[in-house]
């Protein structure tokens, strides 16, 4: 009975680890017209920074929290596949009181690959991330506010969330968590290195 036990804390644990940071205990599975809604929201308002194949008719939209070590992981297995896919990472703050700071200074740079790779590099090894700053654009703190309020009017619980379309079926495609490159190209419906 014991070994039962410890075997389910082991499962469940496991199941926290791979699915994201979350806002709440137990996320809900979208309708594919709530999927469809979210869609369109996060293309018409989100407000984020492109990387990738800027010239893709396959635009994949990740909102993430700068604080959440699931969405360095999904930023990891997402390089492999930046000459196929235009990914737009939309910055939310719902882990702490860094997360604003550091999404807008995501936004800001100049160079969003290079300091977004440097900053997930520092939350993956456990250090935190980029320094916190005050100072950005008003502009800037307010469409991190309105990435935040969408991503919560969507109903979505936890970070990183994928919205995108299939490249092969053209279906609207959610998913919660990160993963793998190998699965996030079967996820987007593309050919994967």
């Amino acid at each position: 009975m014991k070994y039962a036990q410890l075997t389910l804390t082991i499962v469940a644990a496991c199941a926290l680890v791979l699915t994201g940071c979350s806002q709440q205990d137990a996320p809900t599975k979208p309708t594919a017209v709530a999927t469809a809604q979210s869609y369109d929201a996060v293309v018409a308002q989100g407000k984020g920074f492109t990387v990738g194949a800027m010239m893709s008719a396959n635009a994949v939209y990740v909102l993430f929290d700068p604080q959440c070590p699931h969405c360095g992981h999904l930023w990891e297995a997402s390089k492999p596949l930046l000459k196929k896919v235009k990914f737009i990472w939309v910055p939310v703050s719902i882990i702490n009181g860094n997360s604003a700071p550091q999404g807008a200074a995501l936004l800001s740079t100049a160079n969003p690959m290079e300091l977004m790779s440097t900053h997930e590099t520092s939350i993956l090894a456990g250090t935190g991330g980029l320094p916190t700053a005050a100072g950005a654009s008003p502009e800037v703190e307010l469409a991190i506010k309105k990435n935040t309020l969408l991503f919560n009017s969507m109903g979505v619980e936890s970070v990183p969330y994928i919205v995108a379309k299939n490249a092969r079926t053209g279906q609207v495609i959610t998913n919660n968590g990160a993963l793998s490159t190998a699965a996030l190209a079967d996820f987007l419906g593309i050919e994967h290195p």
